[in-house]
């Protein structure tokens, strides 16, 4: 038995095998600080939960999604992008309810490539990206993300013939990892180049309620005429604390969305029930939790920003995201064996900026998802370890 070629295209997501590393190092006894997992600590709000749980033990709620209608839930999601962004989209035709916001990003490459096609793709960025591309039988375009154009890709740049053939260009702030943050400025530059070249923008801004210091994201599709080229996925695992729940949705260009429904229309068979009716009172209800939240993020940014200031690291700190995008330590060139070093001698582990692309060599990632005790104690660990 040979398995499909394309298998050997991408690397299977890091962070699944590290999950099982860790495991098994507390089943031995040792503490170990995982700054590396992207799930925050934080629960949904009460009345999300209880909005789920009554619809789990309602008796009719556990036919196949398809017997429901999905409009609640895309009004739902069509009115939180009209109070957010100032965005209208039509419930029927702009708006896909997913199974999580990854649903989406491994679905849209099959519905806007072909073998052959190229995708310009940010260099670091979430791996999926790399591999949805791979899988479709695109060809990626490394779109170097780099700090002194603050992690924003250089359009200019892109070569002419490359532009002619792309057929779609990833953007995400802010940003997984580099936790940089984009303008409406810069999304009115994106929309220009994009329309003069023909090819759609595809956002993705989880972590679009996830702001410090006053900053508020700004969504792509707030640009004039957005929708005529591009899309957006958002998600409530972030935004809402639950990410287990694998809630996400897509809205904008009507043709994508059609194309995208088309694809789901075998892929899966839509959304549990209940979650549906529990997304639908999140994005309804009363979201004050998230200020709270943000404050307690912020806190535990400032003591890690603190902390690795007191290492010699010079990092700045960040207005998205729950990450901290760090340079490594002096004389320090590789940051995977840096990275399993750490982890070997204080058990810490922070995700190496190698394994988010060649341009993310130089970088480690810290993720904000531990009280500050947690974070404190790791941030003494490393100056310490430095310190030897």
């Amino acid at each position: 038995m040979k398995l499909a070629n394309r298998l050997n295209d991408f690397d299977a997501y890091l962070g699944t095998a590290m999950n099982l590393i860790l495991t098994k190092m507390k089943e031995e006894g040792k503490d170990v600080i995982n700054l590396g997992l992207g799930d925050p600590d934080v629960i949904p709000p009460e009345h999300m939960r209880k909005s789920l749980a009554d619809a789990c033990y309602a008796p009719d709620s556990h036919h196949y999604p398809s017997f429901y209608s999905p409009m609640p839930l895309k009004k739902a999601i069509a009115a939180w992008y009209e109070r957010q962004y100032g965005v209208k989209c039509d419930p029927e035709t702009e708006v896909l309810p997913l199974l999580g916001s990854a649903d989406g990003l491994f679905h849209i490459h099959t519905c806007l490539l072909d073998p052959g096609d190229i995708a310009l793709v940010p260099d670091p960025c979430y791996p999926a990206y790399i591999a949805g591309v791979r899988i479709a039988g695109g060809i990626v375009e490394p779109l170097p993300l780099l700090w002194e154009n603050g992690f924003l890709p250089d359009l200019d740049s892109v070569p002419a013939d490359v532009a002619k053939r792309a057929k779609l260009i990833w953007v995400n702030y802010p940003n997984n990892p580099t936790a940089a943050h984009a303008t409406i400025e810069f999304y009115e530059r994106l929309a220009l180049w994009a329309r003069k070249h023909d090819v759609a923008v595809v956002s993705d801004n989880p972590y679009s309620e996830v702001c410090f210091d006053g900053y508020c994201a700004p969504s792509f599709l707030q640009v004039a005429g957005a929708k005529e080229i591009g899309v957006e996925f958002n998600s409530l695992s972030k935004a809402f604390n639950s990410c287990g729940w694998r809630v996400g949705f897509m809205v904008g260009n009507r043709d994508i969305v059609a194309g995208m429904t088309k694809i789901k229309s075998h892929s899966d068979r839509g959304m549990f029930y209940p979650l549906q009716v529990a997304a639908t009172a999140a994005l309804t209800g009363p979201q004050d939790f998230m200020q709270v939240r943000n404050l307690m993020y912020q806190e535990r940014r400032d003591v890690v920003v603190e902390g690795l200031k007191k290492c010699g690291i010079d990092v700045e700190s960040p207005k998205g995201t729950f990450y901290i995008w760090a340079p490594l330590p002096e004389g320090v060139t590789n940051s995977k064996e840096w990275c399993f070093k750490v982890l070997d001698e204080i058990a810490v582990w922070m995700i190496p900026g190698s394994m988010y692309g060649k341009h993310g060599e130089g970088y480690f990632r810290i993720a904000l998802t531990h009280p500050v005790e947690r974070l404190s104690e790791a941030m003494v660990r490393l100056e310490k370890l430095l310190a030897s």
